[in-house]
């Protein structure tokens, strides 16, 4: 039996979040509007950022203070990517 189970589930939750973060950089990365399909990139990108934002959520329910800050960040990186996307549409 696990001898620390809820630090394991916490550390996995930020693992999660954080890898999620990752995705959606990359897909951002990866937006190229010159390309015809373009709106499927933003659409895909969409949906990695919206399953990264669900992944943080998860995670800060469960996450050290020094977690949630690094969480709250990844938060505002987020946002700001759809805001680039927004004024690109």
């Amino acid at each position: 039996m696990d001898k620390y189970p809820y630090h394991k589930n916490k550390q996995q939750a930020f693992q999660a979040a954080q890898q999620g973060v990752e995705q959606a950089r990359d897909e951002a990365s990866g937006i190229d509007d010159s390309r015809a399909d373009y709106g499927s990139q933003v659409k895909a990108l969409k949906k990695e950022v919206s399953e990264a934002f669900q992944q943080i959520e998860n995670a800060l329910e469960v996450a050290s203070e020094h977690q949630r800050l690094q969480l709250k960040q990844y938060q505002d990186e987020l946002a700001e990517i759809m805001k680039e996307v927004e004024e690109l549409e």
